[in-house]
């Protein structure tokens, strides 16, 4: 029997504070957006006090001090490589192991013993995870990865559980499908939530007693994909799991904008070294770019401008000089003075896998060792932090940078952050 299994790290960016400050175990944690902006993360004792995923963070502030609850801003270099030392541990517990994102993974657990066997091997998996790491996660076992990331949320919601949960059966797959409301279902997503909702499905086992000719009508083949699923037969692949069709880093600039290019020339350049890493890290490339540029949309007193423009590339690229050097061209040449730039950003798109680039007869640049390039850069960066080696152009100016007064250190990608123990 074809088995997958779903780690999912349990309020991950909460848990990564956790690690390094093992005095808020037990205690209320939340992680706020860029710019400090909203609340993106919540752990179990936040969720109990009420606050709300996405509350703007200025109007709950006051409440969050009163309640003793630790703030933190976002530190994503934090984050990845806690992800990255999570997932090396997962594989060494099964032949295959997918990412799916920055907190969860799917494993092949097929033929590994019987439910008691399997249960047992999997449970001392999540426990020497999660002393190995300090990031507690949970894991959900079914014949189908629907089922499974099912699984997954009652492992992370029941504590009986103890972290593992197995669907092996159709008396436990229907006992979970009734469960679970169709909105949490992997693949139905908000929009369609309210439209099953109309039709009177508000279960997973509700959309199951659907027959398959008015799931393709009302949710097309890719609905048709989560019902078969949810029936028990597999039928998604990892491999035919979307990539993003687009990237987009983008920040508002503090207090009313930036006026001068050189400080909006810096931004630019480092929204797409970022872009650039992040398709790398999914080894994934572009075929084109766009750069955007705006003043205050509500500040009717001042002049009004607006840069948009995009460009394709020859060549499918993840390469950081081909991206920044496109993206800064494009500010340099749509720029205009006079103006106060509220926000800026890069959106990489029509992407492809990098295994998959079509090269050009005519392309003047030497790719491989454009690559071997990149590949050291990208090794040092990730020992020593990202941007440790950077392009002139991303400079090292604060006048575009993000709010990020509850940072945290970079523990473990920063050798000037990391802790020192001194014996007395």
């Amino acid at each position: 029997m074809e088995l997958f299994g779903l780690a999912d790290c349990n309020n991950f960016y909460c848990s990564c504070e956790r690690v390094f400050h093992p005095d808020l175990r037990n205690k209320p944690v939340v992680v706020l957006s860029n710019n400090d902006g909203c609340i993106i993360a919540r752990s179990e004792e936040s969720k109990a006090l009420g606050i709300k995923m996405g509350e703007p963070f200025y109007q709950v502030k006051d409440m969050l001090e009163r309640n003793g609850v630790a703030v933190f801003s976002s530190n994503y270099n934090l984050y990845g490589d806690m992800s990255r030392r999570v997932m090396s541990l997962l594989s060494t517990y099964t032949p295959r192991l997918d990412i799916y994102s920055i907190d969860e993974a799917f494993l092949d657990l097929s033929g590994m013993g019987n439910a008691d066997t399997l249960t047992n091997y999997c449970k001392s998996m999540v426990k020497d995870i999660t002393k190995g790491t300090g990031i507690p996660i949970s894991l959900g076992i079914a014949p189908t990865r629907t089922l499974a990331k099912m699984a997954s949320k009652f492992a992370k919601k029941h504590k009986g559980y103890e972290g593992v949960c197995l669907i092996d059966s159709d008396e436990k797959r229907e006992k979970a499908l009734r469960l679970f409301p169709i909105e949490d279902v992997w693949g139905i997503g908000r929009r369609h939530a309210k439209k099953l909702a109309y039709h009177g499905i508000h279960t997973a086992w509700d959309l199951t007693q659907r027959s398959e000719s008015w799931i393709r009508k009302e949710l097309t083949v890719t609905g048709v994909h989560t019902w078969k699923e949810l029936m028990g037969e597999s039928c998604i692949s990892i491999e035919e799991l979307p990539h993003k069709k687009s990237i987009c880093t983008s920040r508002s600039f503090p207090g009313i904008g930036l006026d001068r290019l050189r400080d909006v020339e810096e931004a630019v350049a480092n929204f797409a070294a970022s872009c650039s890493r992040k398709l790398r890290e999914a080894h994934t490339a572009c075929s084109s770019i766009t750069v955007f540029a705006y003043t205050s949309r509500f500040r009717m007193d001042v002049p009004q401008h607006c840069i948009y423009r995009s460009v394709n590339f020859t060549v499918p690229t993840n390469d950081i000089r081909e991206i920044i050097s496109a993206a800064v061209k494009i500010l340099q040449e749509d720029w205009k003075g006079g103006f106060h730039y509220k926000k800026a950003g890069v959106i990489v798109w029509n992407i492809c896998e990098d295994s998959a680039i079509q090269g050009n007869l005519f392309d003047s640049i030497d790719r491989a060792k454009q690559s071997a390039l990149v590949k050291a850069v990208d090794e040092v960066n990730r020992k020593n932090g990202h941007d440790t080696i950077r392009m002139a152009v991303q400079g090292y100016g604060e006048n575009w940078k993000l709010r990020n007064e509850y940072v945290s250190k970079q523990y473990t990608t920063n050798i000037r952050d990391i802790i020192i123990a001194k014996a007395k």
